[in-house]
């Protein structure tokens, strides 16, 4: 095996034919940051012509964790020291490295093993060939904190089988491995223990093979879909609220919890999204309108005030702005083009 070390984060191996990266900050549940991404990105960059690696496996040293999503703590500090624009750069790098990953020319695998949340779907849901386990939990709860869906979240959810995935989007609602299978976030569930086997075998024969002939673990099924459809097919959030509100179904008053604990800006935000990313044609048309979306509401307080009660003081009772106050213009707002683009990379590019 040939290795090298640039950030002890992120754990870069050749072994046989397969480029092998690997995220190792365990203690911080492998939260993601600029550092991270410009290394994958590197690594991905140099590899990419290399006719010596003919498979790339994304995975992580923690049992407990693929990758929690994007380092909040940090990208809250950021924000408030430096500003919303800096943050969003930060954002930026992450949303030009899944562009990356879904059009890499060569196959990648990814390992969701353990929390797969927001900036960790990112980076492992779009890849060619997406592998989760028993111990798997994938959600993109960024109404929890100010924000919306995003990382190629919001594309994902969009095309989720009738409305849960926008059920999901508005109560960051979690899957298991075998729901996210279901649910198009995943290809394929193994058990957990399968996978240093998975990763010996790519490293010597073709990704596809390998992953196909790997024995498959049960796939879990979703809640009655027709139930939630019949409450989720709304014309506006306000009806949602209400349809759940009657019900008496125990999910729907999870769901209704849920939202009252969100940020009503980013529930309002995120119903709208979600439509507006069904009618899109592509990945990076959505990557397009995430980058808006979070680049404005980064500029407003409800995403330093959530992150601040859910993260850095952990009262839980976040100050958001507040919803009857929110108008149309207001929403419209967040939807409004920045003066800096996305600009997606060809491969050869640094994210």
């Amino acid at each position: 095996m040939q290795a090298d070390a640039t950030d002890d984060t992120l754990l870069i191996s050749r072994q046989g034919r397969l480029g092998r990266l690997t995220v190792n900050r365990p203690k911080a549940l492998n939260a993601l940051d600029i550092t991270l991404y410009r290394a994958i990105g590197a690594a991905l960059a140099a590899w990419r012509d290399d006719p010596e690696v003919e498979t790339v496996l994304i995975d992580s040293t923690s049992p407990r964790a693929f990758s929690a999503g994007g380092d909040l703590r940090a990208l809250h500090t950021l924000a408030l020291d430096v500003g919303p624009d800096a943050a969003a750069r930060v954002f930026r790098a992450g949303y030009r490295l899944v562009s990356v990953l879904a059009g890499y020319p060569k196959p990648i695998v990814s390992f969701m093993d353990g929390i797969t949340m927001g900036g960790g779907v990112g980076l492992g849901a779009h890849v060619r060939h997406r592998i989760v386990t028993e111990r798997s939990v994938l959600a993109m709860p960024e109404v929890a904190i100010g924000l919306t869906p995003d990382a190629g979240g919001s594309y994902l959810l969009s095309r989720v089988p009738g409305l849960y995935g926008l059920r999901l989007a508005l109560t960051g609602g979690r899957m298991k491995g075998g729901q996210a299978v279901v649910a198009g976030f995943a290809d394929r569930m193994l058990a957990a223990s399968d996978l240093p086997d998975l990763a010996t075998a790519l490293a010597r024969r073709p990704a596809g093979e390998v992953v196909d002939l790997a024995p498959a673990a049960p796939r879990e099924g979703q809640e009655d879909l027709a139930a939630i459809n019949a409450l989720y097919d709304a014309p506006d959030l306000a009806t949602i609220r209400d349809r759940l509100a009657r019900s008496d179904a125990a999910w729907a008053a999870e769901d209704r919890e849920a939202m009252a604990l969100a940020s009503p800006l980013s529930l309002l935000v995120t119903f709208r999204a979600w439509h507006a990313a069904r009618r899109l044609p592509d990945l990076n048309t959505v990557l397009e309108q995430e980058y808006r979306l979070i680049g404005n509401l980064l500029r407003l307080p409800d995403f330093t005030e959530g992150v601040r009660a859910k993260i850095v003081d952990k009262d839980n009772a976040p100050r958001w702005l507040d919803g009857a106050a929110l108008d149309e213009a207001a929403i419209e707002a967040c939807f409004a083009p920045r003066p800096d683009t996305l600009d997606l990379p060809f491969f050869s590019e640094p994210v």
